[in-house]
């Protein structure tokens, strides 16, 4: 059995988007005009080949009260009163949108009644809530808040716990993958004989994230290894300007970087089924800076004492090997200068990148001028927070906020460096992963992105359960 979910409600009170933000599906009809939607409207979700649950849009309600009133008269209730009503309105062109509502009820779909919570119940809510009540299909409310407004909120609880067997607070414009999860889940409670069905729906829909997180963990990966590999060229002849040919080269490599990350970014797009409507960045983002800005380097970048530690293992590996050959005569000593060196290089990754393009790799070879392989182990940690910046914002872009342009843009707290909070296994993690591909780029040896990609899954996965 597919189970079948029906969003009812009064029209204009944002059924349309929490079906389009719970069915993740950019071609549901959302419009701010009431009485749009005039006819019944399935949405099959399907994962893996496979339908799993269905949504169906429905118009608003026009005559509860007159319903409600000849319900009563007639003094039927569930499948007999749902036929009384179909038989009803069948023939009146009055009821012609209330007739098409109760369809998918006779198919014998559970319903998810949407109610605005931002505005007080009226006479007219409680004739439909009593009316559903009677008609007894599984049934939850949700408050789906248009405006920023909860006083009254208590007098809708207080209605909703009469007439429903459970209800929720969701806003479409805002709800997280975490939240529409809880939603699902919370559903399971409103018929005993469809827990089995709709946990196995949610356990699909959780295997299908973790799908997704793995893909994105795969495409923020190649983007990392052809960007700190990446290798470009620019011939120096005797007499030629050096300088502006060092500009040149930087602006060619920088060009270049953001191409990448803007292909790995479409490709992190669709994923989310994002394909119709276009991601509004909010104003504020950080994904608005250059990337090679200083700004964008000192917030998402390492932080000092990340950059301590990092030069210090990483100048220190490299000055061990130093000891190690020369058979210890070193005492040391290579070890404490490489540690030291290591620290400097590192911190030197704070400075503008234009006016220190070495850091890129930016340097002169014979007759020609080379940047890249990137030197310093920064431009892995910008690279990484903006796409995991990226990553939030388009799994917490809700699908069904396109109709209310005053909102149409990412309201999440103010991004730091998730990388800040990464351990010091994590940060070895990043410096072999940044070692090998060196490794890669110098001698052709493979890359190990193994454990970086398991990092990165992990992070995307504790991003995805973050609550607006």
């Amino acid at each position: 059995m597919i189970p079948e979910i029906a969003i009812i409600g009064h029209p204009n009170e944002g059924k349309s988007s929490v079906l389009s933000t719970l069915a993740e599906d950019d071609s549901v009809v959302i419009s701010p005009l009431p009485g749009e939607t005039t006819r019944c409207r399935t949405f099959p979700i399907v994962i893996d080949n496979r339908e799993i649950l269905r949504f169906t849009d429905t118009p608003g309600f026009q005559n509860p009260v007159r319903l409600l009133a000849e319900l009563k008269r007639s003094g039927l209730s569930g499948t007999s009163g749902l036929e009384h009503l179909h038989n009803l309105t069948s023939s009146r062109p009055e009821f012609r949108e209330d007739h098409e509502l109760i369809q998918p009820l006779r198919r014998g779909s559970g319903l998810i009644y949407v109610v605005d919570g931002s505005r007080p119940p009226r006479q007219v809510d409680r004739a439909e809530m009593e009316l559903l009540r009677r008609l007894g299909r599984p049934r939850m409310a949700v408050l789906n808040c248009k405006r920023d407004e909860e006083r009254f909120l208590p007098d809708w609880k207080e209605q909703l716990t009469q007439h429903f067997n459970s209800w929720r607070l969701f806003n479409a414009h805002r709800a997280t993958y975490a939240e529409r999860i809880d939603l699902l889940t919370a559903l399971t409670s409103i018929d005993q004989d469809w827990q089995p069905v709709l946990n196995a729906v949610i356990s699909a829909f959780e295997h299908d994230w973790q799908r997704r997180v793995k893909t994105s963990a795969d495409i923020i990966c190649t983007l990392l290894t052809d960007v700190l590999t990446l290798k470009l060229y620019q011939d120096c002849r005797p007499g030629d300007d050096e300088g502006r040919l060092r500009d040149r080269l930087f602006t060619r490599y920088s060009r270049s970087v953001i191409e990448m990350e803007q292909t790995a970014q479409q490709q992190l797009r669709p994923l989310f089924k994002h394909n119709i409507f276009t991601i509004r960045l909010p104003p504020h983002s950080l994904l608005h800076e250059d990337l090679f800005s200083e700004r964008t380097w000192q917030l998402l970048g390492l932080s000092k004492k990340q950059m301590l530690l990092l030069g210090s293992l990483g100048g220190a590996a490299v000055g061990a090997g130093v000891d190690v050959a020369a058979l210890g005569h070193g005492l040391g000593l290579f070890t404490v200068l490489g540690g030291a060196a290591g620290m400097i290089t590192a911190l030197a990754g704070r400075r503008h990148l234009k006016a220190d393009a070495s850091l890129l790799g930016l340097r002169l070879a014979g007759s020609r001028l080379q940047i890249g392989p990137a030197q310093s182990i920064s431009l892995l940690f910008v690279l990484v927070n903006r796409q995991l910046l990226f990553f939030r914002h388009i799994i917490n872009w809700a699908h069904g906020r396109r109709d209310y342009p005053e909102q149409n843009t990412i309201d999440l707290p103010t991004a730091d460096a998730f990388t800040r909070s990464w351990s010091s296994t994590d940060l070895r993690v990043c410096q072999a992963f940044f070692q090998s591909l060196h490794r890669s780029s110098a001698a052709g040896d493979l890359v190990s992105v193994e454990p970086m990609q398991g990092l990165l899954e992990k992070t995307l996965m504790q991003i995805s359960h973050e609550r607006g």
